[in-house]
């Protein structure tokens, strides 16, 4: 009854955070449901009352199914894969959009999202053209160098 009621409590509580709108929040929500299921995978394993599962040292007949015990472990590295993937990008994200602001109607200049890879595609021509400039005349620097090194 007791493993019946914190399984009932951990589910209540990671469901509740879930519906949260922050994103450590959902995180810790998704830890809660994950650690429940854990315990019921265990609950059904029913090894409150049966033996070990070593051959030599208890019956064939009441020894425990370890076949919950593996997937306990398997659904802990999981988690863990998860909530490592999750707290990054919580980490990573600009905002969990609770305060989120307008740049162009408050007038403060937008800034890249950390997560974003800005390539050519988001320069103006003329910022690439000015960027092509300075490449070819630093490689010009770096050949006229080179030459000189060899005399």
């Amino acid at each position: 009854m007791i493993m019946a009621l914190t399984i009932a409590v951990l589910v209540t509580g990671g469901v509740y955070l879930v519906q949260q709108r922050g994103m450590v929040r959902i995180v810790f929500g998704m830890q809660l449901i994950s650690h429940a299921a854990n315990l019921m995978l265990l609950a059904s394993g029913v090894g409150a009352w049966r033996g070990e599962v070593f051959h030599d040292r208890v019956d064939a007949a009441d020894m425990a199914d370890p076949l919950p015990q593996a997937f306990v472990l398997t659904a802990i590295v999981i988690s863990m894969a998860t909530t490592t993937i999750l707290l990054t990008l919580a980490a990573l994200g600009r905002s969990d959009d609770t305060a989120s602001v307008d740049p162009v109607s408050s007038g403060e200049e937008p800034r890249p999202s950390p997560v974003s890879t800005l390539g050519r595609a988001t320069q103006s021509a003329e910022e690439f053209r000015s960027g092509e400039r300075a490449r070819r005349q630093a490689r010009a620097t770096l050949m006229a160098d080179k030459k000189e090194d060899r005399r």
